[in-house]
């Protein structure tokens, strides 16, 4: 017996929010269709989903969900990211529920460029939380999961906020072997290959032309591990990301620059390890040391967690399931 199809209509009187909904050629249908395993069919302001139980719900609650945001259009980053929310284990959609208000605007929490800026998941939304309410927080994870796109959000919220007086940026220079000095060009362009997805989520976040006015006033600065040594960082905002690249003696170094008024997020991947074979990881051994210690939060993110194109977690399943049977 066929599931029984899933129906919802908006409101007829506003018709551009309507087709900010569906986009260009119902192209925003097609994408919820094809990510959600549904057949969307529109008559007007009416929709008639077809598939399984589970996966109309989950459209119903897209469509009422974007026809929310649609007020002044929707971008396919928009649809991407909202499918990716929905698709999420923990989504209270997969919990038996459709109950979303339609006409309910959606808030954002950080003060950043990116008015629809988030937590897509239960673990991201903890990370956040973590973030403002202790003065260092570990996240470890796999590439995807947000660690360091949302701490430069927080650390831009933070400096919006005049939380603190500036953003320090951080990256070991494994590649180099932290000898920068045998790198060709001045300081700036041997460190920016390394920092350069720090940067790329600035110039998401602030805009280019401020990003680029805030290091020129030295308010952002960036910096490889290896000189950090010897200062403390006072009303600071520090980023030390691919933690998992430092040793133990580099991550105790960092860790005591902090200064009063500041605030410091690590972040890292303990899967993807470029030391030397037999150097042990100083996120590894931090993680073992400090995570019982007061004050200090620990968040590890996995592959429920990643954010990026909605096709990408059906990639991981793929092949998660073909090596399970091999």
């Amino acid at each position: 017996m066929r599931p029984k199809p899933e129906e919802i209509s908006f409101p007829p009187d506003d018709n551009q929010r309507l087709a900010n909904l569906c986009g260009v050629l119902d192209e925003n249908l097609k994408q919820i269709g094809s990510t959600l395993d549904v057949s969307i069919i529109r008559r007007s302001e009416h929709f008639i989903i077809r598939g399984e139980v589970i996966q109309t719900r989950l459209a119903s609650w897209a469509l009422k969900s974007f026809y929310n945001q649609a007020k002044t259009g929707l971008s396919t980053e928009q649809i991407q990211l909202g499918l990716i929310e929905i698709m999420n284990p923990h989504h209270p959609a997969k919990q038996g529920t459709s109950n979303i208000v339609i006409g309910e605007e959606a808030l954002s929490t950080l003060i950043t460029r990116r008015r629809d800026l988030r937590g897509r998941t239960p673990r991201q939304v903890g990370y956040l939380k973590k973030i403002q309410d202790h003065d260092i927080t570990f996240a470890i994870g796999p590439a995807g999961t947000g660690k360091t796109y949302l701490a430069v959000a927080s650390a831009v919220d933070a400096l919006e906020r005049d939380l603190v007086e500036r953003i320090v940026l951080v990256r070991p220079a494994v590649e180099a072997g932290e000898r920068l000095g045998f790198l060709p060009g001045d300081m700036a362009q041997k460190v920016d290959p390394y920092l350069r997805p720090l940067y790329d989520a600035l110039y998401d976040l602030m805009g280019p032309d401020k990003a680029s006015k805030l290091f020129e006033r030295g308010t952002i600065e960036s910096a490889p591990l290896a000189f950090m040594r010897g200062r403390t960082l006072n009303k600071s905002f520090i980023i030390l990301d691919e933690a998992q690249n430092t040793t133990p003696e580099q991550i105790k170094m960092f860790l005591t620059r902090i200064g009063f008024g500041s605030k410091v997020v690590v972040t890292g991947d303990i899967t993807q390890i470029d030391l030397a074979k037999n150097q042990k990881s100083g996120l590894v051994e931090a993680k073992r040391i400090l995570e019982k210690v007061s004050g200090i939060a620990f968040i590890n993110f996995d592959a429920e967690d990643v954010v990026r194109h909605p096709l990408v977690q059906k990639i991981v399943n793929a092949y998660e399931k073909y090596e399970n049977q091999e």
